[in-house]
């Protein structure tokens, strides 16, 4: 099978060099133009085509794919078969008929749930259990084309998204696989998405990074997770804006759990002693000390357990409280 591979941030650079693996012959990998970084500006190639370079493979890094001189480009290669991971552009019509076979995206949800530019974040957000990849044939919507195949895989209740961005990237590329050898057996079965149970996985936005302490502590909870490491969610303390990678539940002997799937075992709380405050208005501060800073939400507490002060590096709640006076 004669692929030609698109796609930009690691989750695509593993896809590319599986289907390398696989013995696919791909005769180009198109990939975004080179960015500027750092405090110098330097371009900087995007993942997927330092993998390329390493690889031996062509380069296309178009601006648009919606141009006669995109269109033509990519249909000089001759392939049978279009596949996309993360590439973050929707093909136009004239692309989509190029390859014979279809063109194939990697998408990290269980289609139609959470469709769009970020999948991963939102289900650790949305505080979703159960996650995985999608293997589908694009059409001109955004993620609504037809499933050929699909792989799950169960959310931990402390997974963050780090952890499950890994954890999806290793999926995505055992489905391509999956994929390449169905392909090879001949024409692949596939079916159509349940427009009724679509979501949706926009892009986060700067704003969504400030914590609301408004929302329950689960809520708080999730967000947490689901932007750390990176873009990392964030509150004030003490005047000092602070990233916040790691908290638990605060709570209170006899009180409920807040999910199904957590007890007292779990590690993702920290047990209240006699006298510790259990609310308070939301944002405030309950206590601190070596187990946290205790902050109360809408319904519930969150304990901060790890944070990173601006232009400081990670470091244990603890260890921020040694220098700062919260409470």
């Amino acid at each position: 099978m004669k692929a030609v591979f698109f796609g930009t941030p690691e989750i695509a650079e593993a896809c590319l060099r599986r289907l390398v693996d696989t013995g696919t012959q791909v005769l180009c990998v198109v990939t975004a133009p080179d960015k500027p970084k750092g405090r110098g500006y330097k371009l900087e190639p995007s993942a997927v085509k330092k993998a390329a370079l390493e690889l031996g493979l062509p380069v296309y890094q178009p601006a648009t794919l919606r141009t006669e001189e995109a269109r033509e480009t990519l249909a000089s290669f001759g392939a049978d078969v279009f596949i996309t991971a993360a590439y973050g552009k929707i093909f136009p019509p004239e692309v989509l008929s190029i390859p014979p076979m279809g063109c194939v995206n990697v998408h990290a949800s269980l289609l139609p749930m959470l469709r769009g530019a970020s999948p991963i974040n939102r289900a650790i957000i949305n505080g979703d259990t159960l996650g995985g990849v999608t293997i589908m044939y694009m059409n001109e919507g955004m993620d609504t084309g037809d499933i050929i195949l699909i792989k799950t895989a169960v959310i931990p209740y402390d997974m963050d998204f780090g952890a499950y961005y890994e954890m999806v990237t290793k999926l995505g590329c055992d489905a391509l696989e999956d994929y390449v050898n169905l392909a090879a057996e001949g024409p692949v079965g596939h079916i159509r998405q349940n427009n009724d149970l679509a979501t949706y996985a926009p892009k986060v936005e700067k704003e969504e990074t400030h914590i609301d302490f408004q929302k329950p502590s689960e809520s708080v909870y999730n967000l947490i997770r689901g932007l750390c490491p990176a873009p990392g969610a964030y509150t004030y303390l003490s005047g000092k804006r602070v990233k916040v990678f790691k908290a638990k539940f605060a709570h209170s002997e006899g009180q409920p759990y807040p999910k199904h799937y957590f007890d007292d075992r779990s590690g993702a709380f920290v047990e209240l002693a006699a006298g510790d405050r259990s609310s308070g208005e939301p944002g405030e501060i309950l206590f601190a000390d070596k187990r946290g800073i205790c902050i109360a939400c809408g319904a519930g507490a969150i304990v901060i357990t790890e944070l990173q002060p601006e232009g400081k590096g990670r470091m244990t709640a603890q260890a921020f409280l040694a220098g700062n006076k919260v409470i």
